[in-house]
């Protein structure tokens, strides 16, 4: 997981979405698409539910999961074939860390940023006005995060749910969701360079290569060197139990520690929004002036370790079964590339297709003030995008 900086965004960036532009910069996606992600082929499934929601001129949110920097390539190739072009809504770190030029592609591309750790006016205003008026999709990505699981979704955000229902309350034409899963797949085999990672991985341990072993036991030692130097820092000792057990135990006590700190009660909610609650108050905290040098390092501490418990969130811990695929294994090792080696974008090994699967479209009622509206419609969004995701025959 790629480490962001956590502050209050320097400022806000527009889209500047023109189909003549979009067109333009055809050769670029395609580009990035062969070049940097190595997709060789793409199968869309259930087009005709968001080409029906686009003849009848519909406001459209696309929902899709997250689990790869692949995604928006595909979905710019949906919209390649489609001949329209969408709107997306992206983290302001995005923004901030391109030069002029990406910058410059980005919201040609009808991107436009947000900040996941604030309440962003400008961001919301501008996804009700595209929903009520503007004849493209928008895309949002309610997981927030990349979290590399190729199979599952962690919980949604209820932010677009709001958006959606906030824009269809007086709308002059029907709001709709769809949801949208996206699934990879290697049509070359990757092993050999998976191997070669491996073996990076246990050098930077101070380990020989275990060459001996199958890739998946190695897989799951690491897993546990790594897990255990964690709870070592944290708890002055390693935990005995099941991986997932002990990712859990270790996620809570940091946790619950900043909650607990920060004077927060909201252990009902999902773990990214409990996540996003004491991030909120320890940007505050880091940017207050009237505080001390060493406040300002304790919240930056606090942030670290917030990041720290993002990250423990994005291994389910079930990655040693009997029988894993290659992209099971290939996911982990992403993620060991990027949270132990550091590398901002984990490298792709190997040739691969995508299968993005559109659902039937959720007809968005105004909203009602009630809270549980919101939730609601997240929940079924979830649920959705999961099916799908189960749905997805792979070669």
């Amino acid at each position: 997981m790629d480490v962001q900086p956590y502050q209050t965004p320097p400022r806000w960036w527009s889209p500047l979405l023109n189909p003549r532009w979009f067109w333009f910069w055809r050769w670029v996606r395609r580009r990035i698409r062969i070049k940097h992600h190595h997709l060789e082929n793409i199968e869309i499934q259930g087009l005709e539910n968001l080409q029906k929601c686009l003849d009848e001129k519909q406001g459209i949110l696309i929902t899709p999961n997250h689990s790869s920097h692949a995604d928006p390539t595909v979905l710019y190739w949906v919209a390649d074939q489609l001949k329209t072009p969408f709107y997306f809504m992206a983290a302001w770190q995005i923004f901030q860390k391109a030069n002029w030029f990406r910058l410059l592609i980005l919201r040609h591309h009808g991107c436009f940023s947000v900040d996941r750790d604030g309440t962003d006016i400008r961001a919301l205003r501008q996804s009700v006005d595209i929903l009520r008026n503007k004849p493209h999709p928008l895309v949002i990505f309610p997981e927030g995060e990349i979290y590399h699981l190729n199979k599952r979704i962690t919980p949604f955000h209820d932010g677009p749910s709001a958006i959606a229902l906030s824009a269809a309350k007086n709308a002059e034409r029907p709001i709709s969701c769809i949801p949208c899963g996206i699934r990879y797949q290697y049509i070359s085999n990757p092993i050999e360079e998976l191997l070669e990672l491996m073996d990076r991985l246990e050098e930077q341990l101070l380990w020989r290569p275990k060459r001996n072993l199958i890739l998946r036991k190695r897989i799951y030692q690491f897993a546990e060197a790594i897990l255990g130097l964690k709870e070592t820092e944290y708890l002055g000792h390693s935990q005995t139990g099941s991986l997932p057990e002990r990712i859990k135990a270790l996620t809570e006590f940091i946790l619950q520690g900043l909650e607990d700190k920060y004077g927060i009660g909201n252990r009902d909610s999902s773990l990214p929004e409990r996540i996003k609650a004491c991030r909120r108050v320890a940007i505050q905290l880091k940017e207050n002036s009237e505080l001390s040098e060493q406040e300002h390092e304790d919240a930056q501490i606090d942030l670290d370790d917030l990041f720290i418990v993002t990250q423990l969130f994005s291994y389910p811990g079930t990655y040693a079964s009997a029988k894993p695929t290659v992209e099971d294994m290939a996911e982990m090792l992403d993620k060991f590339e990027e949270d132990v080696l550091r590398t901002p974008t984990a490298s792709i090994r190997g040739a691969r297709r995508a299968v993005i699967s559109f659902g039937k479209p959720i007809k968005v009622e105004p909203a009602k003030g009630d809270n549980n509206q919101t939730h609601a419609l997240t929940e079924k969004l979830e649920q959705e995008v999961q099916t799908l995701l189960d749905n997805v025959q792979l070669e």
